[in-house]
């Protein structure tokens, strides 16, 4: 499955190179994994010391340091004051696996309330929690009981088809409907949500409907699981987007930038959840491997020690004026949405808001032929993920910005072939 025909063959920086030599600006950084950008001296560096000592150790059997020190680094920075416990994964869907696990096992209730439009993964229980796309889910059931999906606050295609603020908040009540209905309250044991859905396309929410979440879960005993394995690691331009809306979660899953690259994911906890997990409740024989542990320690401090949350902010509010700027003369852009370096634009045939996904993915493709790497995603394939590294150089953002644009209007005045679509494949 690809975007077109390109076969990577290093990375430095905000820059990929294929086997041709031909140079590209990333503005998908492995699906928002190298929020550092490619290669980071700092990781390389640790990733070849550790590499040196011991590669493997498996941690259900005997201890070594890393991992230990990666907990308390993860503890420390993770929003919420009580004591933390981690549990590690080797992916974000594993680590949403273990959050269901959790939940059941720590409130004894076994139904998991999730959203529409959210990803979290691809294992059995991320994969059921999923709601963004039909051909994830074709031909794989039965799924795990028990899971049930409500609408998100997506307030530019409303579920519901009203206007927010007008609406009140309509998804909320429509919850509360729900648990006089069909789902007993008393028997949810989690609601599982990312702060900001990034495969539905960058969906932002109204600063209430979190809380009013997180209403819902204090009056009735229910766990909030907040899912940062896309906006972790300040891409959101905080370090975790959930501190964009002053919430503390019960439980926080990360995964993608926590060691740029390298496969690790992690559930942190409040300590009294975990305590009643009964060993091995979640277990890998290669979690928290030694070397990709030093990677993340190291990705951390280098996340912190240049800022790059705050970097991630200015640049994106940048980026976002710029698009601004574009969609005064480009009536294609229907919608632009984003904090700090997840950024969608929201491509649109007319006043309607149709979704113009095939206009995304010719955009994309130009883009790719001008030296530039960036996909569409979205509900409907037609929104355009704008994730560059978050050290990304004012140079290269402005010629990959100018790339978008030349881009889209190629695709506005009809110089990108339908024969190109034909050569591409995306989610669906």
């Amino acid at each position: 499955m690809a975007y077109y025909p390109f076969v990577i063959e290093k990375g430095e920086g905000s820059k990929v190179w294929d086997l041709d030599g031909n140079e590209y600006i990333d503005f998908l950084t492995g699906a928002a994994v190298n929020n550092i950008g490619h290669c980071h001296p700092e990781i390389v560096k640790a990733i070849r010391e550790q590499s040196e000592k011991f590669i493997h150790n498996t941690l259900g059997y005997s201890f070594y340091e890393l991992p230990v020190l990666l907990a308390e680094k993860l503890a420390s920075l993770t929003p919420g004051s009580f004591r933390k416990r981690v549990a590690y994964s080797l992916s974000g869907s594993d680590a949403n696996d273990g959050a269901i696990k959790l939940a059941r096992s720590a409130t004894g209730r076994q139904k998991i309330i999730s959203f529409l439009g959210s990803y979290h993964g691809t294992t059995y229980g991320a994969l059921t929690l999923t709601a963004s796309a039909l051909g994830l889910k074709k031909r794989l059931g039965p799924l795990l009981p028990e899971v049930y999906h409500v609408p998100y606050a997506d307030c530019y295609r409303c579920y519901f088809g009203l206007e927010y603020p007008e609406c009140g908040l309509h998804c909320i009540g429509f919850i509360e409907s729900l648990f006089k209905i069909l789902i007993p309250a008393e028997e949810v044991a989690a609601f599982v949500l990312e702060p900001i859905q990034g495969d539905a396309g960058v969906i932002i929410p109204p600063r209430e409907f979190l809380r009013e979440i997180k209403r819902l879960c204090e009056e009735n005993g229910i766990l909030y699981v907040d899912e940062e394995v896309q906006t972790g690691f300040g891409r959101s331009g905080k370090m975790f987007a959930i501190e964009h809306y002053g919430i503390e979660p019960d439980v926080l899953i990360v995964a993608k930038a926590i060691a740029s690259g390298l496969p690790m994911g992690a559930l942190i906890s409040k300590s009294e959840l975990m305590e009643e997990w009964i060993a091995p409740a979640h277990l890998f024989t290669a979690e928290a491997n030694p070397i990709v542990c030093a990677a993340s320690l190291a990705t951390i401090n280098v996340v912190e020690k240049e800022r790059l949350p705050e970097k991630a902010e200015e640049t994106g509010k940048r980026v976002m004026r710029r698009f601004e700027e574009m969609k005064e003369r480009l009536e294609i852009i229907g919608d632009i949405r984003g904090k700090g370096l997840l950024i969608g634009i929201d491509l649109v045939k007319d006043a309607k808001k149709t979704p113009a996904r095939q206009e995304a993915m010719k955009t994309c493709y130009r883009a790719w032929e001008r030296g530039l790497i960036m996909i569409s995603f979205g509900r409907f394939g037609n929104v355009l993920r704008i994730a560059p590294p978050l050290n990304i150089s004012p140079e290269d953002l402005e010629k990959a910005l100018d790339i978008i644009e030349e881009s889209i209007i190629d695709v506005v005045e009809g110089r990108v072939s339908d024969s190109v679509l034909g050569e591409m494949s995306a989610w669906g």
